[in-house]
Order: structure tokens, then sequence, then C-alpha cells
């Protein structure tokens, strides 16, 4: 089992940045894929950003060239820089990990994920 708890959401105005945590705990050694989801209220979960452990990186078309995702992992943390913030991205974040397999989906896919985290909020305002 692994546990992820996020934290680092907050309010915003456009063009502001943010930075998000999720530290995982538990049987972290077998993750070997661990990503960024978001919701916003009316609307499906969106995967937003993938890191794969010690390899390749993934990002949604709306989040590129804004949003970085790294992690460290000795800390057991995965992260989401957040900047040039739009109020399109306000929604819930969601951090998710996978155990046993990397992911191979072109766009995060929320269907190759085993653990999520509760959700940090996430709000901007024009």
């Amino acid at each position: 089992q692994v546990r992820l708890v996020e934290s680092g959401g907050g309010s915003v105005q456009t063009g502001g940045s943010l930075r998000l945590s999720c530290v995982a705990s538990g049987d972290t050694y077998t993750t070997r894929c661990m990503g960024w989801f978001r919701q916003a209220p009316g609307k499906e979960r969106e995967g937003v950003a993938r890191i794969n452990k010690y390899a390749s990186i993934t990002y949604a078309d709306s989040v590129k060239g804004r949003f970085t995702i790294y992690q460290d992992i000795p800390k057991n943390t995965l992260y989401l820089q957040m900047d040039s913030l739009k109020p399109e991205d306000t929604a819930m974040y969601y951090c998710a990990a996978r155990s046993g397999k990397y992911c191979y989906a072109p766009i995060p896919s929320a269907d190759e994920y085993d653990y999520w985290g509760q959700g940090t909020q996430v709000t901007v305002s024009s």
C-alpha cells in the first residue's frame, strides 16, 4: 500500500505561481510512475503531468511550458511547479502513483494508477 498526501494548494491571481507537493509513504519502493491530475467542478478528471521513476516526463498540452513536474526520490516527494497560472487551471489537484509498472500513455491516464491522494484545491482568479 502507498499513501499519498498533497499540499501547497491555494488561491492566486492570474499569472501567479504555486508549488504543489505530494509526500508518499508506505511501500514506496514499488512505485514506478507518479502523476498529477485535476478535476474542476462539473468536469472529468484530466491528467496534467506524469513522471516515470528515473525516466520520462509527459505533460498535457494545456500546461506545457507553464508547469513542471519533478520528484525528490530520497524524500519520496513529488512536486508540481505551476507558473503563469490561468483561471482555467482552477481545480482540485490530485497526486497518483502506480506500483510495479511504468506509465506509457502519451497523456496521463487515470486508468494506469493504483493509489490516489485526497487532493488540494487550486483557485486562480482573474
